[in-house]
């Protein structure tokens, strides 16, 4: 029996939780000041939401999901991706009903793939993502890739390449669809076996293979752009000219398909250009995926998001030697050396913490100078010493560490001495 974590999955410790409780408020922050709300999915779904959402000629759906059957036999997925939920919640609370439309969305997800586990890939992964769900507008689309942008921006990266492409409407796709079919059949035999499976299924997934992406084939492949209808390139056009208007710096990269079959129009990644990355640059992607809502059962509306993994943040503003701004001070320690002392430091932790004010106290039964030494390691501000001599006095010694000055204080003004020094009043 092994009683080490499951292969591909991490203890995240407290040193490295405060990392992520910063980013996340960061980020949720950020969604709040764009108007995204936030929802919360299950962390497994049918089955059938995924396979109809994601589509079966993918990866997640046929090499990485959690798959599994419950007592009455239905078949249930951990989550791998956080779309096909968020628009099955959506359509299944008929959220395209509410007077404030379009709906926009955020969430912190917990996601699960079965994939080899590498630096900055896990088998249990976290992400960020937002979804709009009811607008066709372009506008919409610049707005999403801008808060992606703003994100990494506002936690301090800056080795960043947003990269964009367009998947065209349905009509586009088809056309270029045939296409690729009758480009890659004549090298079908030289190609892996994903991509023998893909050709006839869906061949823009060949060109996301990782594979076969130095074959002459793939780099002689056309190029969906030459492909496009005019309202497609019209589309793009603009989802272009508003990001320019913005100041966001993209490259268009007509291989860039995204590896999940809903999308069309508009698709983009985020990638790390800071040396010592890896191969995995890939920080964040997205894109619209108009349609997706009728496939889950709802009715035909458009929708644009993109998934963000924490992990590969953390990693990224590691790799820049970015530092968060991690409070790691302790607003006050209790000090207390016997028994009575120690009741008293008990009741007077609990009405601070009732007033905000941050506490800890020794719980081992050390003397004062161990006591000291350990409010020195959690750098407290304050201590807060209770003897027999402060007891006899009905006062507290407060010492602010930082000066090491002291003072004396009856019991019955602690809360609100402390309240003015710590709070400000």
């Amino acid at each position: 029996m092994s009683m080490r974590a499951p292969r591909g999955t991490v203890d995240i410790l407290p040193a490295d939780a405060k990392k992520w409780q910063y980013v996340e408020n960061v980020l949720r922050k950020i969604a709040h000041v764009f108007n995204y709300e936030e929802i919360r999915t299950p962390m497994f779904e049918h089955t059938e939401v995924f396979q109809r959402g994601v589509g079966d000629t993918t990866d997640i759906v046929q090499k990485e999901m959690y798959t599994f059957k419950d007592r009455s036999g239905r078949s249930l997925t951990l989550r791998p991706e956080g779309t096909a939920p968020v628009v099955r919640a959506f359509v299944q609370n008929k959220m395209y009903g509410i007077p404030n439309q379009p709906v926009k969305l955020f969430y912190f997800s917990e996601m699960f793939r079965y994939e080899r586990p590498q630096k900055g890939r896990m088998r249990q992964l976290h992400q960020f993502g937002v979804e709009v769900l009811g607008s066709a507008d372009p506008a919409v689309d610049a707005e999403v890739i801008s808060l992606a942008m703003h994100s990494y921006e506002k936690l301090g990266l800056k080795s960043l390449k947003l990269v964009i492409n367009s998947l065209g409407d349905r009509e586009s796709r088809q056309h270029y669809r045939q296409t690729l079919i009758e480009h890659f059949t004549p090298h079908k035999d030289e190609l892996c076996d994903d991509c023998q499976n893909r050709l006839n299924e869906n061949p823009l997934r060949v060109l996301d293979c990782k594979r076969d992406m130095d074959h002459p084939a793939m780099k002689a492949a056309p190029s969906i752009l030459d492909y496009l209808n005019e309202s497609s390139k019209e589309y793009f056009e603009q989802v272009k000219q508003y990001l320019t208007m913005m100041g966001i710096a993209y490259e268009v990269d007509a291989n860039l398909v995204r590896g999940l079959d809903y999308y069309n129009h508009t698709a983009f990644e985020i990638m790390s250009e800071a040396k010592g990355f890896g191969a995995l640059t890939t920080l964040l992607g997205g894109g619209r995926y108009d349609g997706l809502t009728e496939e889950l059962g709802g009715p035909n509306l458009p929708g644009i998001g993109f998934g963000m993994g924490l992990e590969r943040l953390l990693l990224a503003l590691d790799i820049e030697n970015i530092t968060l701004p991690i409070d790691e001070t302790l607003d006050c320690y209790i000090v207390s050396l016997g028994e009575e002392a120690k009741q008293l430091a008990v009741r007077l932790g609990y009405d601070l913490r009732k007033n905000g004010i941050q506490v800890d106290q020794d719980y081992l039964k050390r003397g004062m100078r161990a006591q000291f030494r350990a409010a020195d390691r959690l750098h407290a501000s304050y201590v807060i010493v209770i003897g027999e001599d402060e007891i006899a006095k009905n006062i507290v010694t407060i010492r602010a560490m930082e000066t090491g000055e002291q003072y004396e204080v009856n019991i019955d003004e602690v809360i609100e001495y402390l309240t003015d020094e710590i709070l400000g009043g």
